[in-house]
């Protein structure tokens, strides 16, 4: 289970997994919107995680980033 910690968002981190074929199994958001977070990591689980990434990459909420930029970078985090 990787662990990332957000930064500029109401959500404060985000428990993902991405299997060895870079399709994502597991994706939970710590704290934030509840309904906004719950639906977006069921979205993206059972994809493939370099297209969540380039997809979600730059989406602003308050300010410059937001819990599916979070999510962006997060994957690419993990992926690196």
């Amino acid at each position: 289970m990787y662990h990332y910690q957000c930064r500029g968002t109401c959500s404060t981190g985000i428990d993902l997994e991405i299997d060895d074929e870079g399709i994502i199994t597991y994706c939970k958001f710590i704290k934030g919107c509840k309904g906004n977070t719950e639906g977006l990591a069921r979205m993206v689980i059972g994809r493939k995680a370099d297209e969540v990434a380039e997809l979600l990459q730059g989406v602003p909420c308050q300010g410059t980033t937001s819990c599916p930029d979070q999510l962006s970078r997060a994957i690419r985090a993990y992926t690196a």
